[in-house]
């Protein structure tokens, strides 16, 4: 191309060409100072009369670094400056209006936009990669906040299981133990009985703590420590401290999931605790009643009755939260006597029949 009228290349234009050279290796921390004063430095290149270069190729690298650095409007504003600047300032030195617009324009913007768009790909890539890193980061907080809440909830079973077997055996230990200090010296065969329930009841407690601490211990044993299977002894233990028990079962029995088959034996259990220690009963009544999809259970006594808070001891509270974290209702009521009744879903899969 002619380019006749222009200044040629001289000590001034290597200097311009070095010195473009070097901004870019502040591009990366000074994405929009690089832009700017490649932009600069370009218009004065050309202000000055050198010979034409490619506009797009010294800020091609630029406006990279400007999109990747997320300064779009910038870089967009700074390629169009430099495209309407270069192109009329080139068209005022009598160069072709074809090959300007019809050829040097479009390959010119078109490097450009290019070089922006690859710019904000590597930005959009790099901030998704650091999302899904967030992302994974969250979902092991996630889980690892999962496994502590259920280490939590497996230790405030065991607590509940601990404070149901044992309370209920004190209970019988703490009456038998009366029984037979007053029978000590006048009815031996009494004392006996009543000392040979507490060895029952102890050795029934230490079954149970066994089994807790193996819970704690191994992981893999998950076998309920109470169960309606043995209901009838612990009415007979009861009935040895002295309080009369009926039992009645309606409806067909049907083995139950193992976390609805323990829920029930610690109702019963602690209602009967209730009725031996502070209810002043003479009789208490369990009613079982098999339903097609749930399990009832109703205790009464013909005590004086209880003092409905909650908030005093484990044993009330214990039993609602139970009852509730299988899905399921119970019901206090007080006077005359106590009574007891519980609802408990056995928990099946959807579009599953009666067992």
């Amino acid at each position: 191309m002619d380019l006749g009228g222009h200044r040629g290349p001289d000590v001034i234009a290597y200097l311009f060409a070095v010195g473009l050279g070097a901004l870019m290796l502040v591009r990366r921390p000074f994405p929009v100072l690089a832009l700017v004063a490649t932009a600069v430095g370009l218009l004065a290149y050309y202000a000055i009369g050198y010979p034409a270069v490619g506009l797009a190729l010294p800020v091609a690298a630029a406006l990279y670094s400007a999109a990747e650095a997320g300064k779009f409007r910038i870089a967009a504003a700074t390629a169009v400056g430099l495209i309407v600047v270069s192109t009329a300032f080139r068209l005022g030195q009598g160069e072709s209006v074809g090959y300007l617009i019809g050829f040097e324009l479009a390959s010119t913007a078109g490097l450009m936009l290019s070089a922006i768009a690859l710019g904000a790909t590597v930005r959009a890539t790099r901030l998704l990669r650091a999302e899904h890193r967030r992302t994974e980061q969250r979902a092991v907080s996630e889980r690892e906040r999962e496994a502590r809440r259920r280490v939590e909830a497996e230790r405030l079973r065991i607590a509940h299981d601990l404070h149901d077997a044992i309370g209920h055996t004190i209970a019988v230990v703490s009456v038998q133990t009366s029984v037979a200090l007053e029978a000590l010296d006048d009815d031996p065969e009494a004392t006996r009985a009543a000392l040979s329930t507490i060895r029952t009841a102890s050795s029934a407690a230490v079954r149970e703590l066994r089994t807790m601490v193996g819970l704690l211990t191994d992981a893999e044993s998950r076998a309920p420590v109470g169960s309606l299977e043995h209901v009838e002894l612990l009415i007979e233990a009861t009935i040895a401290s002295g309080l009369a028990v009926g039992l009645r079962v309606e409806g067909e029995p049907e083995v139950l999931p193992t976390v609805v088959d323990t829920t029930a034996y610690r109702i019963v259990q602690e209602a009967l605790t209730n009725s031996l220690k502070h209810a002043g009963a003479s009789r208490a009544d369990v009613v079982l009643r098999y339903q097609p999809a749930c399990l009832e259970i109703t205790v009464s006594d013909d005590g004086v009755g209880a003092v409905l808070d909650e908030s005093r001891g484990r044993g009330l509270a214990g039993m609602r939260e139970r009852v509730g974290l299988i899905g399921g209702e119970v019901d206090f009521s007080s006077g005359p006597g106590f009574r007891i009744h519980a609802v408990l879903p056995f928990l099946r899969s959807p579009g599953e029949g009666p067992r």
